[in-house]
């Protein structure tokens, strides 16, 4: 693949907005404004969706016998993602447990 490096901190970049927005939905959460809330989680999936398909390309090239170089980077790129999708998870069970409290 070419320009593995940009690529990789593009998996970086979308990874790290999106859990940027799952916390910035949680906050919106806490303050009652579910609205909002779900607005930034569904951003938040756009994002995770990008990084997503920008790693699931790589694994297609890989299926294909084009190697890839695994690097700290790379590595890096990975965990970052890993985590995103995490957190957006778990915060999404914390706003329906907020939601729960406030009976909506």
């Amino acid at each position: 693949m070419e320009n593995m490096e940009g690529i990789i901190f593009e998996i970086i970049s979308q990874g790290g907005t999106a859990k940027g927005l799952a916390y910035e939905a949680l906050m919106a959460a806490e303050k009652g404004d579910f609205d909002k809330a779900g607005e930034l989680m569904k951003e938040a999936d756009a994002y995770l969706g990008q990084a997503h398909k920008i790693q699931t390309n790589i694994i297609q090239a890989e299926a294909r016998g084009e190697k890839t170089e695994v690097s700290v980077l790379f590595v890096h790129a990975q965990d970052h993602l890993m985590t995103a999708i995490e957190a957006k998870t778990l915060i999404e069970h914390i706003i329906k447990l907020h939601k729960k409290i406030e009976g909506k």
